[in-house]
């Protein structure tokens, strides 16, 4: 039985120490599985063009991206430029955006990084991380959003289901996403981060849940050190699985 492999895998790692090469190996073969398991992971967000993602990339803090995919067409329909969103009357936008919640400082935000486009990069989303992080409420992970789905510019998004699972899958023990986002990219080839990032989180969303992940059905069970944290058994397993949409 698979879950069988599973222990006895777990097991062997648990033994021995995992070599830097054994590391990199077991990573690389867990990211093809991942790639086999979900050929159709992509960003959720539904945008059209940079400036909708950056924005969607915004609003989906602390929110889904079912939520934000519900509240964008109305905003980009009344705001369809950085020129029209740096105009915005606070509280009309606040009203758009209210059910994402933090509504007062996403709006802050968004008129913020709306000002910045229009001032200092002529009303276009700047391809750099080093100038995407200068405009309001853009982070490094909003950054790699942007830069990996509207620009094609390879980077990892450490949200929480990445951050996770990298932790479970034994590829780091840090917590600051910023030292995930390094540890993990000295593992996976640089080509691949953008789609390992929509991997994870897809993974994470659908059968590595935070409190009963879905072991027994796992596809990446015998290669995962934290085997046996959720059922392992696989009809109770599989009943964890979810399909979405992610409410």
């Amino acid at each position: 039985m698979a879950t069988s492999a599973a222990e006895a895998g777990a097991r062997r790692r648990a033994r021995r120490p995992e070599s830097r090469l054994a590391l990199v190996r077991r990573a690389r073969k867990m990211n093809r599985i991942l790639a086999e398991t979900y050929p159709d992971a992509h960003c959720e967000l539904n945008f059209d063009g940079p400036f909708q993602l950056l924005v969607a990339t915004v609003l989906s803090a602390q929110t889904t991206d079912v939520r934000v995919n519900m509240v964008t067409p109305a905003l980009f329909a009344r705001y369809p430029t950085p020129e029209d969103m740096a105009a915005a009357d606070p509280q009309e936008l606040e009203k758009l955006i209210q059910s994402t919640g933090f509504f007062r400082s996403k709006a802050k935000n968004l008129i913020g990084l709306a000002i910045g486009l229009r001032d200092r990069f002529g009303g276009e989303v700047p391809r750099t991380l080093e100038e995407l992080i200068t405009l309001p409420g853009v982070g490094r992970k909003t950054a790699n959003v942007v830069l990996g789905n509207a620009f094609g510019v390879p980077g990892i998004t450490v949200d929480t289901h990445f951050g996770r699972l990298a932790r479970r899958f034994g590829w780091t023990d840090e917590t600051d996403p910023v030292k995930v986002e390094h540890e993990v990219a000295e593992l996976i080839p640089r080509k691949e981060w953008t789609i390992l990032s929509h991997r994870m989180i897809w993974h994470g969303r659908r059968i590595c849940h935070a409190r009963r992940p879905a072991c027994g059905v796992c596809p990446l069970a015998a290669l995962c050190p934290s085997f046996g944290e959720g059922p392992t058994d696989e009809e109770a397993a599989r009943r964890l699985v979810r399909t979405g949409p992610f409410s």
